[in-house]
């Protein structure tokens, strides 16, 4: 099906599932879009089938706990950070609920983790001021860059560049084969004072960079030439937590979240003022 904006105008709550006691911070689906996987602060990783429309199976992280849930390029495996005891990131297969591996070297909470498009590599940043390039079939750390502030970071498209925001203020641009010569090009951005910088996303064409923040914004920014596009207003973060942001598959359009309301999806066009195409409303009773 070709998105449309009357596509996503149409779109409309067709099941609610209330599997979790608590938040859930984190979801992904499978590179096949047959299944959903997603963690919450309950300590518990549920498994939905996508083409059914229901949960299939349900696992716990109780020890450890379970935060930025990552499907790896096999179906039956993810890796996640925790956020109980340490901060180690963990590889878990979901066939057997057995660990295959452990990656610690982070000291404080994870707060980015993206794998690879293309291999078996994985990026994660951390509250420590670091970024570190790990790899799935070893423990140790293959690459590791010191920063100055809290980090964001994700892949291109096509696995060759990786982004890494740092300080709410600055996008700097690395080639994955020779990272540790440093950055191939920065875009220092307007600071915004009122919110924090908490996720990062390249869109699947390369052309654009989204920014997602612990407020009431989003920032669209030209990847090649680092040139602010859009800024998403309106929709409300009164909490301050971070809110997912995402581009669609096709890259025209951009879904976030906010209190009580699923989705909001937008038109992402640079030449258009980026309006709300849908609000996907749900209230508890």
């Amino acid at each position: 099906m070709k998105l449309t904006e009357a596509v996503i105008r149409s779109l409309r709550v067709a099941k609610v599932f209330r599997e979790n006691s608590d938040r859930i911070n984190c979801f992904d689906f499978a590179a096949n879009g047959e299944s959903m996987i997603s963690s919450s602060e309950d300590d518990s990783i549920v498994l939905f089938d996508c083409q059914e429309g229901k949960p299939k199976r349900t696992l716990y992280s109780k020890k450890y706990g379970v935060d930025l849930i990552r499907y790896t390029h096999a179906a039956n495996t993810v890796v996640y950070s925790s956020n109980k005891i340490d901060d180690t990131i963990r590889y878990l297969s979901l066939h057997d609920n057995k660990y295959i591996r452990y990656f610690p070297g982070h000291t404080k909470k994870v707060v980015a983790l993206c794998m690879s498009p293309v291999d078996d590599t994985f990026i994660s940043a951390s509250l420590d001021k670091t970024i570190r390039l790990w790899d799935l079939r070893s423990p140790n750390c293959q690459g590791l860059m010191y920063l100055q502030g809290r980090p964001v970071c994700s892949f291109d498209p096509e696995g060759l560049i990786f982004a890494a925001g740092l300080n709410s203020e600055m996008i700097k641009l690395y080639d994955l084969r020779s990272f540790d010569k440093g950055p191939f090009a920065t875009f220092r951005l307007q600071q915004d004072r009122t919110c924090d910088w908490t996720g990062l996303k390249i869109s699947n064409d390369g052309k654009y960079i989204l920014i997602a923040t612990n407020g009431g914004l989003l920032r669209l920014v030209d990847a090649f030439q680092g040139n602010p596009l859009q800024t998403l207003t309106g929709h409300m973060n009164n909490k301050g937590i971070t809110l997912e942001a995402s581009f669609t598959p096709d890259s025209q359009f951009v879904m976030t979240g906010e209190s009580n309301i699923l989705m909001q999806a937008c038109n992402k066009d640079p030449h258009k003022t980026m309006t709300t195409l849908s609000l996907l409303e749900y209230w508890e009773a």
